[in-house]
Formats: structure tokens, C-alpha cells, sequence
């Protein structure tokens, strides 16, 4: 993608608003990103420069959190929601490897997630995998969707993954309630995965990146990792 600070994107992406998405993406070291998205993380990097050994933690913590449930737990079916754009490791590669026979739906509410989605990530023959595009905090509409339905079966374990998202859910937007949403749809023997970023290691380059993000539009709400102040870390 060109450096310009306006670039064209797929239809229904807003080029000249960064996305929470493309930044991680830009963390990573992906180029699923355009020069709003770089500007605004490297303006956060400056309040929080150990922000990309974070995200790349994060994501071995995935890879770890799925090869644990698909193989020594057992789980066939995961609800990865705000999955971001996609890179080494995703969910439905961890489980597959263990076991191909695993279904998994991806949900996220950047279309260019779903654009890359459908053209770069396939599933294993026997298993599936399958993409909406979604909002976390409409989780009743991610449950009723049709394609979350055709893909996982609620009569069995499912693992709902809440991965380094629920910091972009402000308590405005009822965070305890959407997850106490999504766990009562699922049955006996299923499993949260989730991370969230806390302020407890770094106060003030936390709140730095959290104003950075808030000032260009996007909502961010860190929280301390005992649950002090928050409804969400407390429940």
C-alpha cells in the first residue's frame, strides 16, 4: 500500500480513520495496513513502545490457548471474535494441525478483515472454517447469525476466543454483559479464552496509548488486572 495519507481501500473501508485491526496489523509487522492506521500506531508507540512485544505475545498465547484445548482438552469448535486481519498461526491453522475435524467462525467488523478472511484462510478438507462480519457488542446478533449456526453445533463444547478485544468495549457498552451473553449460549465443557491489556505494568505509557487511540476515534478502555474500577475485571 502507498505511504500517501489517503489510500484507496476495498469497498466499505474507511481509509482516513485508523482501525484497531489494520494497527495490530501494523504491530505484527504486517502491510494490511494504510497510513492513517501506521501514523496513529506509531504515535501510541511513542507512549508505549513495548506494545509490539505485547501483541506478539499475544499471539503465541493464542497459539498455546488452541493447542491446548484442541489436544489435550479436546474441543472441536471455537468462536474467535475479533479476530483482526490474518497472519502466522491463526485459530482454525492451531486447531486443524491437532485435529482437522475442527469448525471454527471468525467475527470481525472491519471489512477488510472479512475481504482477507474469505481469500486467504481455508480450511482442512474434513473440517471448516467460515467468517461474518460482526460487532462484539451486538452478541446476540453473532449467535443468531446464520453462518455461526450452519458452523458449530451449541449441543457441544465450544471455546469463544476474546482476544486482546474486550479493551476496545468501554464500560458504557457493558462489557460483563455481553460476555455473560456469550457464555450462556454455550454448553457444559466449554472454555473462555481472553486477554486484555492492564495498566498495572506501565500506568502512564498505558494511558498514553489509551488517549491516543480514544483521540483518533477509536475506543480503548484499559483496566487494572485486580478489576479495581472496572465491572468487567471484577465480575
Amino acid at each position: 500500500m502507498s505511504s500517501g495519507s489517503q489510500e484507496a481501500g476495498p469497498p466499505g473501508v474507511d481509509t482516513s480513520r485508523p482501525h484497531s485491526a489494520r494497527m495490530y496489523d501494523y504491530y505484527l509487522g504486517g502491510k494490511d495496513n494504510f497510513a492513517i492506521d501506521r501514523e496513529t500506531a506509531k504515535i501510541t508507540l511513542q507512549s508505549l513502545p513495548t506494545l509490539r512485544v505485547a501483541v506478539r505475545e499475544n499471539r503465541k498465547f493464542l497459539e498455546r490457548a488452541v493447542s491446548y484445548l484442541a489436544g489435550e482438552v479436546g474441543i472441536r469448535q471455537f468462536l474467535d471474535i475479533g479476530t483482526g486481519l490474518p497472519s502466522a498461526n491463526n485459530t482454525h491453522e492451531v486447531a486443524q494441525r491437532i485435529a482437522p475435524d475442527s469448525r471454527i467462525v471468525y467475527a470481525d467488523n472491519d471489512p477488510l478483515v472479512l475481504a482477507h478472511a474469505r481469500a486467504l484462510l481455508t480450511s482442512s478438507p474434513v473440517g471448516r472454517t467460515a467468517y461474518i462480519e460482526a460487532d462484539l457488542r451486538a452478541p446476540e446478533k453473532i449467535l443468531a447469525d446464520p453462518v455461526v449456526c450452519e458452523t458449530l453445533d451449541f449441543s457441544q463444547p465450544v471455546a469463544l476466543m476474546l482476544l486482546a478485544i474486550l479493551h476496545f468495549i468501554t464500560d458504557e457498552d457493558d462489557p460483563v454483559g455481553i460476555v455473560a451473553t456469550l457464555l450462556a449460549a454455550l454448553p457444559p465443557g466449554s472454555y473462555l479464552v481472553a486477554s486484555h491489556i492492564t495498566s498495572d505494568h506501565d500506568p502512564a505509557g498505558v494511558g498514553g496509548a489509551q488517549r491516543t487511540y480514544r483521540a483518533s476515534g477509536v475506543t480503548a478502555q484499559y483496566r487494572a488486572a485486580d478489576g479495581a474500577g472496572s465491572p468487567l475485571l471484577a465480575a
